[in-house]
């Protein structure tokens, strides 16, 4: 097994390795919008995860997942090759590319931001003309002084 900390930064080295292939050394259209997230590595460092998302073009326009996945899939040796060659380790990890999830999680996190920031505008609004029910003071008014010497009396006779 492979020191932990000797884990990570290979790891972080192939996700900058990886990123750079894509952008400047890969000609595949496909992958013009593919980001890399994170790697993770195996204790023995013989496998590596690559996370990716895909963006669209622009806001409203979706993203291609299935063919950034197969022009990954298409470019995963050339890949592994420059892997091998930024690292220097003695076995170049095999390449597994996982989409990530996180855009799709925070835009369900967003949805529930916006549904609970709607809940609470409704509650503030029901809430403006509302008055207490009960009393205007619900407290006990203080007692009287004159209790309040009698029982003082009675502390200081035991």
């Amino acid at each position: 097994m492979a020191d932990p900390a000797r884990a990570r930064k290979l790891a972080k080295r192939i996700s900058q390795i990886v990123a750079h292939a894509i952008e400047h050394d890969i000609k595949d259209p496909r992958l013009d919008h593919v980001t890399i997230t994170d790697t993770k590595i195996t204790a023995d460092l013989h496998d590596a995860t690559v996370y990716y998302t895909v963006l669209g073009e622009n806001l409203e326009s979706t993203p291609d997942h299935a063919g950034a996945a197969a022009a990954l899939e298409s470019a995963r040796g050339v890949l592994r090759t420059k892997v091998g060659q930024g690292t220097g380790v003695r076995y170049t990890p095999t390449l597994a590319f996982v989409a990530d999830s996180i855009p799709e999680d925070a835009k369900r996190i967003e949805d529930l931001l916006a549904k609970a920031r709607e809940a609470d505008a409704e509650v503030a609004r029901r809430a403006t003309g509302a008055q207490h029910a009960g009393e205007a003071d619900p407290y006990k008014p203080p007692r009287e002084e004159a209790e309040d010497d009698e029982f003082a009396d009675e502390e200081t006779r035991s």
